[in-house]
């Protein structure tokens, strides 16, 4: 299966069925898990990076003990729109993850900011000392992208009539 735009996915994600987010950093992949009802999203682990094949197997077990379905990656874009690299890294991350689970559905989400809006509601609203954020920022951003993906795929669900 493709990476697919969000409306495909919405439609590709059979119901009842939970999805993960991801927010890929150079040395940790923050994770996140959906309800059944695609409704809320939250931080579910944060994993270390080492090597590709570790890090997806570890995703992997992840996902199959919650029976999630899909994936949706963050996507840091340039304030301008633009892709830059760390864009171009995740890409072929979710790429790479198809090569191993060709029949997952897979797709990105817009993740500007997140990092910086989560770590702000760790400052201002919980006062969570630097060493604390940087154990969950990445988890926590991970839940910031999916709950966007989740809103979105529920406004193109309500938007859809049945068949």
């Amino acid at each position: 299966m493709p990476v697919l735009d969000i409306a495909d996915f919405a439609a590709a994600i059979p119901d009842y069925k939970p999805v993960v987010g991801l927010d890929p950093g150079e040395k940790t992949l923050g994770v996140a898990v959906s309800d059944v009802t695609l409704t809320v999203a939250s931080p579910l682990a944060l994993v270390r990076k080492t090597k590709f094949t570790d890090d997806a197997e570890v995703l992997f077990k992840l996902m199959d003990s919650r029976k999630a379905v899909g994936i949706v990656i963050g996507l840091p874009m340039n304030m301008d729109g633009t892709e830059g690299a760390r864009c171009q890294s995740n890409r072929a991350f979710g790429r790479n993850l198809l090569r191993l689970r060709p029949d997952l559905p897979i797709t990105f989400w817009d993740e500007r900011l997140s990092t910086a809006a989560v770590t702000r509601v760790l400052i201002e609203e919980h006062d969570v000392n630097r060493k604390r954020r940087a154990e969950v920022v990445d988890k926590m951003a991970a839940a910031w992208i999916l709950q966007g993906a989740l809103e979105r795929m529920r406004g193109i669900r309500e938007a859809t009539p049945l068949p």
